[in-house]
């Protein structure tokens, strides 16, 4: 590949990512394709005569060229990594789905709301967020007062891996 080749793949990526000039993607309106049919007029102004509608026109396009579907293989489950002391190394993201699952099991606990951040590193630790109008102040409390013991059970099985 050509080093033009490169700098314009970078480029695009780049664009993409922060988000770049939306509209270059967008094809002018001279060039943008019609949003109703060509001879809907003809059919309105023949249906409102004396005459008898003619046929519409039927037009036919030829199907989109799709590329072929690429072959995607299938990786073997990664085996989780642990500490020599038997812990489970796992990322944030799944402790926070592992103390969220825990809590769950509590009466009272919202169905959606919650945000659980993990944060910390040898000794992890989580924080309960809840939107607006999804649980009472009191039910707020009670559960981020049971977050404590939750985390200590938690750390002694699974460790933040970085």
């Amino acid at each position: 590949m050509s080093e033009d080749g490169k700098d314009a793949g970078l480029v695009a990526m780049i664009t993409s990512i922060l988000g770049g000039n939306k509209r270059a993607d967008t094809p002018p309106l001279a060039e943008a394709p019609p949003t109703a049919p060509a001879n809907e007029p003809e059919a309105v102004e023949a249906a409102a005569g004396d005459a008898a509608p003619a046929e519409p026109e039927i037009r036919s396009e030829p199907p989109p060229v799709t590329a072929p579907a690429e072959t995607k293989t299938v990786e073997p489950p990664a085996k989780i990594a642990t500490t020599p002391d038997g812990r489970k190394l796992l990322p944030a993201e799944a402790i926070a789905d592992l103390v969220l699952g825990e809590l769950r099991k509590m009466d009272g606990f919202p169905a959606s709301g919650v945000s659980v951040t993990v944060y910390g590193y040898r000794n992890w630790n989580a924080m309960l967020t809840f939107a607006p109008f999804s649980t009472s102040f009191q039910n707020a409390t009670r559960f981020r007062q049971a977050l404590p013991d939750l985390v200590f059970k938690l750390r002694r099985f699974v460790e933040l891996e970085i």
